[in-house]
């Protein structure tokens, strides 16, 4: 399973942690973990070209985990791009179900 866990202070992102595998299909096959890994990645890239928001990201292949922290919180920007990935964290939970992916806030 996937556990998609939020860091907020009211509006604002303090960062996020998304790790395991969905375990949906067999490896390479798997479209459940392939569509949070592509909002994840997309998110951390529109966030490092679109805002001035500073974050740390760390991954780890092997046991599938992306780890994002945003030292100085999220602008108004990246909090959108956030609600943004939440948002399809949240469609991709409620189509495959919560024991492939859980979101955690």
């Amino acid at each position: 399973m996937i556990r998609f866990k939020v860091k907020k202070d009211g509006k604002c992102y303090l960062g996020f942690c998304c790790k395991g595998h969905a375990g949906y299909a067999a490896y390479g096959s798997d479209i459940v973990c392939a569509a949070v890994s592509m909002l994840v990645i997309n998110t951390v890239n529109a966030i490092e070209r679109f805002t001035d928001c500073q974050m740390q990201v760390s991954d780890d292949e092997k046991s599938g985990s992306v780890t994002v922290d945003f030292p100085q919180g999220t602008d108004e920007q990246a909090a959108l791009l956030m609600d943004a990935l939440l948002l399809g964290i949240k469609s991709v939970e409620e189509q495959y179900g919560s024991s492939h992916v859980r979101l955690e806030e």
